[in-house]
Order: C-alpha cells, then structure tokens, then sequence
C-alpha cells in the first residue's frame, strides 16, 4: 500500500504548492491525477518519489516512510531523459550496474523485448523518434521492477497517434507485473482509459476537489457512449477546479472524497 499523508509543501519562496494531500492506493491500482496548472501534480510525484521533502505530512510504503528516493518507486518524466553518450541499450541499463554483465544484459534484453524494440539496442537516443525515445524511458523504469511507477505527463509531447499506440502499449506492460502506478496529465481521454480512479486537483494552493471511482472496463473503448459521459463530467469538473460552477451529474462514476 502507498500511504500519502497530509503532504504540504511549501517552497522557501512563500510558494505554496500543496495542501494537505492525502491518499492511499493500493497495490496494482492506475491512479490518475488531472487538473489545472498550478494544483501541484508535478510537486506531488516529486514528494512521492523522494526527490523532494514534503513540509508537513508522509510519505509511506507498506508503513516504510519515505524520506529520499527508494529503490522500490520509479519515475517516468514528459521528456525520456535518455543520457545521449550512452546507447539505447546503456540507457535502460544504467540504473543496473551492481548487476555482472551477462546478468544485465539479459535483463535490459528482455526490457527492450517488452517495449518492442529489441533491434534498436545499439542506436544512439538521436536516432529515435519521440516515441520510440519514450519507450525507451519506460524500459529504463521497468527494468529494476519498481513496486510504485509515478509517470508526470509522460506522453504529452507526442502526436494524438502515438500517444494512443503508447498508451494501450502502457497497460500491456502493466498487465505483466502490475506495479502500482500514479500518472499525473492534462488529457482527461488519458486519464480515463489508464485509470479506474481520477482525482482532480485545484490550484492555490493545490489540493484534491474530488477523488472518482470510474466505472469502466480496464482499456475501456474510448468512442462509447459511457466513455463520453464520463469524459464530459469530467470536463465540468475541471471548469468547477478553476471556478466556474456548473452542475454536475454522473452515472457511472462515485465520489469517494469530496
């Protein structure tokens, strides 16, 4: 279980980017967390992964607090981050170095088989496209089979295409090991197909409006009448996030939080 305790932070600037964030997800559970600029999803995956100190509150696995980044959390960014000296197949090995050669290099083998990209171990990250260059990043995350993935908008800057392609190929990656995964983005059609609970977030600081159950089947069919309910009461729950007020109703999803 990931535990998220009352998190608050705030910079030494005055900045105040979160209030009082508190959550649990289990394990193997896709949470999603959408809202607008300013709620302070980035800060979140930043506490969560130990990269930053909350000023109040805790972060904790299975009651193990965490206070640095931990070897069981792994985090996906919007930019893949590849180190560009290195090869594709020295990128998704790089966090394995403790490991003997044969011993590593049979694992970023079988990181790159899962991410369809087996022939491209010797290219060099300027060779890649956007997407195969954010393949590789989830490789790289995968490999040393973290318990809790955190991914911070980590498809945005590829074409709608892609973005699908990479996010059904997301969940079969996901399907083999099920690693609980927080997945912080702006697309509600996102959130939706890779989530079956959405918190949304408003700003100012940021903190949750509100924490939904989405009643929809794991890769739901993003054209049916149900998916596009959802997807528009979400829309209204966003525009109540930046305050506009307008009514809201939703069959098939739940409040859990307000």
């Amino acid at each position: 279980m990931l535990d998220l305790r009352d998190l608050t932070k705030i910079y030494p600037n005055g900045q105040h980017a979160l209030e009082r964030f508190s959550l649990s997800v289990p394990h193997g559970e896709i949470t999603a967390v959408i809202g607008g600029s300013g709620c302070g999803k980035s800060t979140l995956l930043r506490l969560v992964s130990g990269l930053e100190t909350p000023t109040r509150g805790k972060v904790s696995i299975d009651g193990e607090t965490v206070i640095e980044p931990h070897p069981r959390i792994n985090m996906i960014f919007q930019e893949p981050r590849l180190l560009p000296w290195l090869t594709v197949a020295g990128n998704v090995g790089f966090g394995l170095a403790d490991l003997d050669r044969t011993a590593r290099d049979e694992i970023v083998a079988s990181g790159l088989a899962r991410v369809g990209l087996s022939d491209y171990a010797e290219r060099w990250p300027k060779e890649l496209s956007g997407g195969q260059a954010q393949r590789v990043a989830i490789a790289r995350a995968l490999v040393v089979n973290p318990e809790v993935l955190l991914l911070d908008e980590p498809f945005s800057a590829l074409d709608a295409f892609t973005r699908a392609d990479l996010q059904d190929h997301l969940l079969d990656i996901w399907a083999a090991s099920k690693p609980t995964m927080i997945i912080v983005t702006h697309d509600i059609d996102e959130a939706l197909f890779l989530a079956r609970r959405i918190v949304i977030m408003q700003p100012s600081p940021g903190r949750i409006m509100q924490v939904l159950d989405i009643d929809l089947p794991e890769r739901p069919d993003r054209h049916s009448p149900a998916f596009g309910d959802i997807r528009q009461h979400l829309r209204q729950l966003l525009h109540r996030s930046l305050g506009k007020l307008p009514s809201v109703n939703g069959s098939a999803l739940k409040s859990v939080q307000g």
